[in-house]
């Protein structure tokens, strides 16, 4: 599968690239949209443009888009938001399916630490591609997005496979949980709640 991932920015928007076969992830491309001082209107049809060409380019089965959080200053906030728009309007022009991950989601399936630094996560995102240096911090995370994308589809899949066993290769074992499993844990109208 190859994942696109892009970091948007109205100064700076990272994208990367990444095959992931299976637990196997190989570096395809990566780099930062930059777009230049203007109005808005015209820094978003930039926006949109280079992600396009860069979406057409990556012939990519899935894009990764990294959602907005709530910044101090909501301006801010407003502003990324319509540059996300604007990136994840430009994927789905191109065909893409889009998803979406939080910076925490991004940081702990990277470094594992959710506060994690720039700099930690050039570091791990170089270590984990195998790549000579370091990509810049947009790219880093572009393709750390990508990274965080292909880890959870691997999870998804053996929880997928352990679902469809075939009935007889579970034989013996209960659908329910026994009760040393079921110790300590505190339900709620039915429901366990750990």
């Amino acid at each position: 599968m190859r994942i696109l991932g892009i970091d948007p920015g109205l100064n700076t928007t990272g994208y990367g690239v990444v095959d992931a076969q299976g637990q196997r992830l190989g570096y395809q491309a990566s780099g930062a949209i930059r777009i230049p001082k203007g109005t808005l209107p015209e820094r978003l049809k930039t926006l949109f443009d280079g992600v396009s060409t860069v979406a057409r380019q990556a012939q990519a089965d899935v894009a990764v888009v990294e959602i907005v959080f709530v910044n101090v200053n909501p301006q801010s906030t407003l502003l990324l938001g319509q540059a996300r728009g604007a990136a994840i309007a430009a994927l789905v022009a191109q065909g893409l399916p889009v998803v979406e991950y939080t910076a925490l989601q991004l940081k702990k399936s990277i470094v594992g630490y959710g506060r994690a630094s720039k700099t930690q996560m050039q570091e791990m995102v170089a270590r984990l591609l195998a790549l000579p240096g370091q990509p810049g911090p947009d790219a880093a995370d572009a393709l750390g997005l990508a990274i965080c994308h292909a880890h959870a589809q691997r999870g998804l899949a053996a929880v997928l496979a352990a679902d469809h066993a075939p009935r007889a290769a579970r034989r013996g074992k209960a659908d329910t949980l026994s009760a040393t499993q079921l110790r300590g844990m505190r339900t709620r109208g039915g429901r366990l709640i750990g």
